[in-house]
């Protein structure tokens, strides 16, 4: 029989937003929180029978603490003299069916290591010491574009063994070392697997435990946001796991997923797909993408697998999916979920990023709701990726009839607000690290990697890297024994981590290279059909036209002797970089000059010209700034 009726632990403004879908801030009502005597629990199952929660005070019996239904939203609450920080719980839910099941809390803040599931009382006491990059953060202008130099983490396998508070010094020095501006986590949120990567939550409020309390993750951010680090979360509101003890099946019914397996279950992954056409579901997601900005100062979202949430059809062969109120393909639900979201964040904190890995040619991903858009602030540049690795995993020899893999990226990369993506998703799986994708011996393959990396931080777009590429390993990632550190024993590998360190550094001091990263004015290019020679020219041009960078490839292996560029302006333009340099691991042959004279001779159409000598596999970039 269903609890009678109490008064109610949550006030009527929280009952009403939550019988609206729209509390933002859920995680300060439901759940389980301190008080000064005890710890009040909450949790939404409005189909169960009953409820109760156990945990170590009780000894785990069903029954011993019963919650009370609060009126008519859904949720059931109880307060527990006996429970305290520490403590671990479950839900005893009796469902509709009359089964009982143990189920973890969704709105846990803390939970057991895996393998084991139970939820855990928490409660902070981290003193943030991070006002300076808050203020300054929040203090930017979002219609601005600020360029970002990314690197991708896997926390338990950068180092492995590190736990949260061991990272925020070690990773903070590598990162600031290097002259990365954010580093993109992957999920950290709670997850029973570890050989998921984090992808298959079941504790979305809860960073996991594999390394530390959620105050320990609060120190890892504190730490790195006083080193002038940004901190970006992967999220995944896509789908997740089946697990019995988790959102599955929650009070006996599809709660929380689609109960049509059409709409229900995701057939790559194995995972239930969230039910967005539910306000409630909408609020649980929408209130943790708030909750890891507002309880951690994450600084943005990076959310996973768009592409799966919007059409219906994705990865279903006909007839295993059902068409959409106009007949069509698009999730209609789950759009208008993105949209809100997005609105949501962007009210609470401008200033953060949301970042949408979105693999198709969805128009306006990144424009705003108001103008037709999805409302997030960045797209990962998938077709970049393909097209950019595709060609230099061609042998040089055959690179000519492939040209236009690097050109016709530039046709829409003004489209969206780009990021440049060489992700771990490119280097796991059998795919082998960036090093083995390039073709020829050892020399052509480190060559062939600096090139990549002086193209790809001179492309429009902000460049993302995931951790290994850096160090130029051999072996694709692995999470169970991580980057391959002993590589830079090598000289080569010391260079490419230089290179790295030196693309970050010209990048930040020369804005032309990201200042008008997502407006055509930003990008020029001198030559972009010599397709015989594999050779490419552009430039990057500042806001205000007074400080360019021409930039020149050459992708084969051998030199291009007196070869003539157009210019803006003749006078002195100095190397900023060539990835040839001996300090990279080059030969240092043709480039290496300290600057170049350019004459009054037109040619590309600009009023100035120089004769350069490009190195072979390499980049050269030249920079000029008018007084």
């Amino acid at each position: 029989m269903p609890a009678s009726p109490a008064r109610p632990l949550l006030g009527d403004v929280d009952l009403h937003l939550i019988g609206e879908g729209r509390h933002w801030r859920l995680w300060k009502v439901l759940g389980a929180h301190v008080r000064e005597e005890g710890a009040t629990f909450a949790v939404w199952a409005p189909n169960a029978r009953a409820v109760s929660v156990v945990g170590d005070w009780n000894h785990w019996r069903i029954g011993a603490d019963r919650m009370s239904i609060q009126g008519a939203s859904g949720v059931w609450a109880t307060r527990v003299a006996a429970a305290a920080v520490g403590a671990r719980y479950k839900y005893a839910v009796e469902g509709i069916d009359g089964q009982v099941r143990l189920k973890a809390d969704p709105m846990a803040r803390q939970c057991e290591q895996p393998p084991s599931t139970a939820s855990i009382v928490t409660a902070s006491d981290h003193e943030w010491a991070d006002d300076d990059w808050m203020a300054a953060r929040d203090a930017r202008d979002r219609d601005a574009h600020h360029p970002m130099r990314i690197y991708e983490v896997h926390a338990g396998s950068w180092r492995p063994g590190l736990t949260y508070r061991d990272l925020a010094d070690e990773l903070a020095d590598y990162v600031e070392d290097l002259g990365f501006t954010h580093v993109e986590l992957m999920p950290v949120m709670e997850h029973p697997y570890g050989g998921s990567w984090g992808y298959q939550v079941t504790g979305y409020f809860a960073p996991t435990s594999r390394y530390g309390t959620p105050d320990d993750f609060r120190f890892l951010v504190d730490r790195l946001h006083q080193r002038d680090i940004g901190v970006i979360a992967d999220w995944v509101p896509a789908h997740f796991p089946k697990d019995d003890w988790a959102l599955a099946r929650f009070d006996g019914t599809a709660l929380y997923e689609h109960v049509d397996p059409r709409k229900g279950e995701h057939p790559d992954w194995g995972t239930l797909v969230f039910n967005y056409g539910r306000h409630e579901v909408r609020n649980f997601l929408i209130a943790n993408a708030l909750y890891w900005m507002e309880e951690f100062h994450i600084d943005g979202l990076r959310v996973d697998a768009v592409a799966s949430m919007l059409y219906l059809d994705y990865s279903r062969p006909a007839g295993a999916w059902v068409p959409n109120e106009r007949g069509g393909r698009e999730n209609l639900e789950a759009i208008e979920f993105v949209r809100q979201l997005n609105v949501a964040v962007f009210a609470e904190h401008p200033s953060t990023v949301m970042i949408a890995e979105e693999s198709t040619s969805w128009p306006g991903v990144s424009h705003p709701v108001h103008h037709g858009g999805l409302g997030f602030s960045h797209k990962w540049n998938m077709g970049w990726m393909h097209d950019t690795l595709g060609y230099f995993a061609h042998d040089p020899v055959h690179r000519r009839w492939h040209h236009r893999d690097l050109t016709f990226g530039l046709l829409y990369a003004h489209s969206e607000q780009f990021m440049l993506p060489l992700s771990h998703d490119e280097v796991v799986h059998g795919k082998g690290s960036l090093l083995n994708k390039m073709p020829g011996d050892e020399w052509r393959r480190f060559a062939n990697l600096r090139a990549l990396f002086g193209w790809m931080w001179a492309y429009p777009g902000d460049p993302m890297l995931f951790m290994g590429g850096e160090i130029a390993q051999w072996g694709e990632w692995n999470e169970t024994t991580g980057m391959d550190w002993a590589a830079l024993e090598g000289e080569r590998h010391r260079g490419v981590q230089e290179l790295v360190r030196s693309l970050n550094r010209v990048a930040k001091e020369w804005t032309a290279l990201g200042e008008q990263d997502n407006v055509p004015g930003g990008f020029q290019w001198l030559d972009a059909d010599d397709a015989e020679h594999s050779m490419f020219s552009f430039l990057r041009w500042s806001t205000d036209g007074k400080e360019v960078v021409a930039c020149a490839a050459n992708l084969t292996p051998v030199a291009r002797e007196g070869y003539r560029i157009g210019l803006p302006w003749a006078g002195e333009w100095h190397v900023l970089l060539d990835t040839n340099a001996t300090y990279f691991g080059g030969t240092g042959s043709g480039g290496a000059r300290s600057a170049w004279a350019g004459d009054d001779e037109p040619h590309q159409g600009q009023p100035a010209s120089a004769f350069l000598t490009i190195p072979p596999l390499a980049v050269l970039w030249l920079g000029s700034r008018l007084s």
